[in-house]
């Protein structure tokens, strides 16, 4: 959607409202920065969403029009917005909750882009983050059809093309929470979502805002109303590009319904250099209700890594040796990678399923048998995925429950949409119970052999993949613990951490996009 650069039009759309949090100074410079743009900027819209109205708002040096909204129905005010605009392109500044400081250059790099990407439907750009007086540099990942969480970063300042905005149906009223989300997701469908990023002093604007801590439960705590309204999102989505599983599609019944096993499930517990923590979770092993079970740890930081020690001692001739407990058995491998640890797990297994423990969790006593009784109830079920609490281990060794984050379900899980809606949920729930020989039937776990993946998401993959030809149980009563601790990786991380973790699935949702629009295709 581009424009010859003496006729290009660019309408501005910014946000005025009772309670801000920032000043009238910082409203100011926000408008200083559009008004003083290398190329002028056509008019200003104001989407004021003041419950006493606002006062006459004119700008000597340029257009303006004040569009009385409505913050219950912020798609219906963009709507009102885009009627009244005039430009080619829209620049909404996303200006509710943050100070908002464009850079003077910021409309020529918009319009070298809308020449050099004549399908752009939608520019967002890498921005600096203000906290304090300090400067950080924010930046984003580059789109692709992968892109499918409803909580990625896109920034807060937007550039649309007017006519793919109108070739959408412009702002979708319906949607409440997730407005950016769905438009994103409809534009990217048919036009180009061109990402302009920032190696050093190249960021197109600057946010003036605190700053986020990463919270991996975070969508836990946005609410059910949110949750639903993001699932409904994608699941529309999915079904405009032809990559969305109707219920019941292609399952088939597990292989090898008849085979013997010595034990109806192994507990693997991939595990490097935690000693210390090991005896709680073969502990939990110990415990279970079901007994025909064994053990397999995979201590995977070599020979000298002071955890065979420790397992050492519940085995055969240790001191912590039981013959009335399940046994344990100890596989050592000097290759820290949690997926080839797992999949050397799965070669010595001698169950018949597989139940996920992490090192550092722990079982509750009736999980194992649970997962069986689901599993041998319905031989569709190609997994079972159980919920879990979240608890931690403080430095003196006390276990406390947290009770802030509520009992992790994942019942977004649906029968019927839950392989759907996993697209745009970073976890799929634990433990995570596979048979194993669908694990094999699926090529084992990831190891590190995916793009940007390391030590993380190693059986994403490999769920959505059986989620695709199995139905997936779910457990919805607690099963499983979770343990945070200071030694923890999953919730104390940098951000170059967190993009690639979330690089690394969102190339595997890339791939199950493309292998289920082909599913679609062949049947």
């Amino acid at each position: 959607m581009s424009c010859r650069s003496e006729g290009c039009k660019f309408s501005v759309m910014l946000n005025l409202a009772d309670e801000m949090p920032y000043s009238t100074a910082g409203l100011s410079r926000l408008l200083d920065s559009v008004l003083n743009q290398t190329i002028p900027v056509h008019e200003i819209i104001l989407l004021n969403h003041k419950k006493e109205g606002v006062a006459d708002f004119e700008i000597s040096s340029v257009s303006t029009k004040v569009i009385d909204g409505d913050l219950e129905n912020i798609a219906a005010t963009l709507n009102a917005g885009l009627e009244a605009a005039e430009g080619d392109f829209i620049l909404y500044l996303e200006n509710l909750s943050s100070e908002i400081v464009l850079k003077r250059s910021y409309l020529e790099a918009a319009l070298i882009c809308s020449e050099k990407y004549p399908n752009m439907g939608m520019l967002y750009a890498d921005y600096d983050l203000i906290e304090n007086g300090q400067t950080k540099a924010i930046r984003l990942l580059k789109h692709h059809c992968g892109r499918l969480r409803d909580n990625q970063d896109y920034g807060s300042v937007y550039l649309f093309s007017k006519k793919a905005l109108g070739e959408i149906g412009g702002f979708d009223e319906t949607v409440k929470y997730k407005v950016q989300y769905d438009t994103r997701l409809k534009l990217s469908e048919k036009f180009e979502v061109v990402h302009v990023s920032n190696k050093f002093s190249g960021s197109l604007y600057q946010v003036v805002a605190e700053g986020k801590e990463h919270n991996v439960f975070d969508y836990l705590l946005a609410g059910k109303e949110v949750q639903l309204e993001a699932e409904r999102v994608l699941t529309d989505h999915l079904k405009r590009i032809g990559a969305y599983l109707n219920p019941g599609f292609n399952y088939a019944d597990r292989p090898d319904l008849d085979k013997e096993y010595k034990y109806i499930a192994s507990v693997v517990i991939p595990v490097n250099n935690r000693p210390e923590f090991i005896e709680t979770a073969l502990g939990t092993i110990f415990a279970q209700t079901e007994k025909n079970i064994e053990a397999v740890v995979v201590v995977n930081g070599g020979i000298s890594d002071p955890t065979v020690r420790e397992v050492n001692k519940y085995l055969p001739g240790g001191s912590e040796y039981s013959a009335s407990n399940p046994p344990v058995r100890l596989v050592v491998s000097d290759i820290n990678n949690i997926g080839l640890s797992l999949n050397l797990g799965i070669r010595k297994a001698k169950g018949k399923y597989y139940v996920q423990l992490d090192s550092d969790d722990r079982l509750k006593p009736d999980a194992v048998a649970k997962v069986v009784d689901l599993f041998e109830s319905d031989q569709k079920i190609g997994i079972v995925i159980g919920s879990y609490e979240v608890w931690q281990k403080k430095d003196n060794g006390e276990f406390v429950q947290m009770e802030e984050i509520p009992v992790v379900t994942h019942d977004e899980w649906t029968d019927g949409n839950g392989r759907n809606n996993l697209l745009h949920i970073n976890g799929a729930g634990a433990p995570r119970c596979i048979p194993i020989n669908i694990i094999k039937e699926m090529s084992y776990f990831g190891i590190n052999d995916e793009p940007y993946a390391r030590n993380y998401g190693e059986d994403y993959d490999l769920v959505m993949k059986i989620s695709e030809k199995y139905k997936v149980g779910r457990i919805y009563d607690p099963i499983y613990e979770v343990v945070r601790h200071s030694g923890g990786t999953d919730h104390s991380i940098d951000q170059v951490t967190i993009d690639r973790n979330d690089e690394a699935k969102d190339y595997m949702r890339r791939k199950a996009i493309e292998r289920r629009i082909i599913l679609n295709r062949c049947h």
